[in-house]
């Protein structure tokens, strides 16, 4: 293995973590180490690592420190705010994006130095080591990757405390009596991340304290800032008309942003290695410019090209996310995403105020498709006829109208009531002579004339005497 590994170029912090993965490089492969410590805007001082490395034994001509915060915004951040990226809906993407950038200088000093492996200090849990290395082999297929988490047997505190003493290695004194930052950080111009630790209850409420960025919106200014943002093919290039780098607008937006509670997101995700993970975030300044983008988007863009962004949205921010920066498929949207991008051009206004955003603004001048003769609800001089809608809706309607029939055709038909049988008609009496006729003839019992008895009867009743 040792013979394989001539010179390694790792992404080096100087923190407790990679300064052990140097020198466990040094021992395991028995190679020469590149360190790459770079600022994408962290907020620490990065040139102690120089010193740091040197004493590790690394030549400086083989340290490189290297300012990317212009290129990090430019090349990374601004690109992704075109699409209005949002990871399951929340999350803006903070880590995800710094990935691609840093695995694309670690193969270029490989390459420059002509090394022949790459290694970070991601562990085998996490997205890192994904987007790290997705990254690295789309852009050198051959390079060898290194990841020490994934290879020695390292894998407590107290086993990483005694390997630092071990080698010299100095150790924060908070580190080693086990009284620092109860969770894990990251940082960058874009945003900063906190995890593990104490936080991996997904019930536990993280203390104010943890937030670094930003003010609690308790406690943020009672009066209400509004912000002009102006807009250049679809990214900032001024704040309150004041021309500024990229870079610049995200520093600018995060101070104001923090100022008045804007950007806190608190959220369980999933991992693209397949669990769930808690996550708290802080991205004041890029959740500005997610709202200024959208509503210069909204008058703007057609309907249509603003509802194809958003179906497609989605699986852009799963590339982000899971590490598909550099793949063709990610490339090709984003050709669609900036053709999009011409006519964004115009000016937004928006009010922060204790943790929210409200546009209360947007104009272009020379690209806006809001055309007031038509939209306004007064007279519009003929502009629009208000009969044509008639129409509209009844083609639109068709295929519902027909649909609709067509169920009622398929219905069942409702049994009918069974009829009841018909009563037998009762016969007809025999017509009897109505009683004045028969008075009229033939006399009443009462009335009529004694009948004479027969003879026999006459003789029965001489004997019976």
């Amino acid at each position: 293995m040792s013979q394989q590994i001539k010179r390694v170029v790792l992404a080096y912090s100087g923190g407790l973590d990679t300064s052990i993965i140097l020198k466990w490089l040094q021992d395991e492969y028995q190679c020469e180490v590149v360190t790459f410590t770079a600022d994408i805007g962290q907020g620490e001082e990065i040139e102690p690592a120089r010193a740091k490395a040197i004493k590790m034994g690394i030549k400086p001509e083989n340290i490189f420190i290297e300012d990317l915060r212009e290129e990090f915004v430019r090349d990374f951040v601004f690109p992704m705010f075109r699409a209005n990226a949002l990871y399951e809906g929340e999350y803006l993407l903070g880590t995800s994006i710094a990935r691609p950038l840093i695995a694309k200088r670690l193969v270029e000093i490989a390459q420059m130095t002509q090394a022949d492996a790459i290694s970070h200090g991601a562990t085998g849990k996490g997205n890192d080591q994904v987007r790290f290395e997705l990254g690295a082999y789309a852009l050198m297929p051959g390079v060898k990757v290194i990841a020490p988490w994934r290879e020695w047997t390292l894998s407590s505190r107290e086993s990483m405390l005694a390997y630092a003493d071990q080698h010299g290695i100095p150790v924060d004194f908070k580190k080693r009596k086990g009284g620092g930052a109860p969770y894990s950080m990251d940082a960058n111009l874009l945003h900063i991340s906190y995890e593990g630790g104490i936080l991996e209850d997904p019930n536990f409420a993280p203390e104010d304290s943890m937030w670094r960025l930003t003010k609690s919106p308790e406690k943020a200014p009672n009066k209400p800032q509004t912000i002009e943002l102006t807009y250049e093919k679809g990214d900032v290039v001024a704040i309150d008309g004041e021309k500024l780098s990229p870079a610049q607008v995200l520093t600018k937006l995060n101070e104001i942003g923090g100022l008045h509670g804007v950007g806190r997101l608190d959220k369980v995700e999933n991992r693209y290695v397949g669990m769930k993970s808690r996550g708290c975030y802080e991205t004041p300044g890029g959740t500005i410019l997610l709202a200024g983008h959208r509503a210069i988007e909204s008058i703007t863009l057609d309907r249509e090209v603003l509802a194809l962004k958003e179906d497609l949205m989605p699986r852009y921010a799963r590339m982000v996310y899971n590490g598909y920066w550099f793949a063709p498929e990610r490339v090709l949207l984003q050709g669609l995403i900036d053709a999009s991008q011409a006519t964004v051009n115009g000016t937004v206004k928006l009010k922060l105020y204790k943790g929210t955003i409200m546009c209360v603004g947007r104009e272009s001048l020379t690209d806006s498709l809001f055309d007031p003769k038509i939209s306004t609800f007064d007279d519009d001089g003929g502009a629009y006829n208000q009969a044509d809608a008639g129409g509209f809706i009844k083609l639109n309607a068709l295929r519902l109208r027909i649909a609709a029939n067509a169920r009622a055709a398929r219905a069942p038909k409702p049994a009918a009531k069974k009829a009841a049988a018909p009563k037998k008609a009762a016969e007809p009496k025999k017509a009897a002579a109505p009683k004045a006729a028969a008075a009229e003839k033939a006399p009443a019992a009462d009335k009529a004339p004694a009948v004479k008895k027969p003879a026999a009867r006459k003789a029965a009743a001489k004997k019976t005497a």
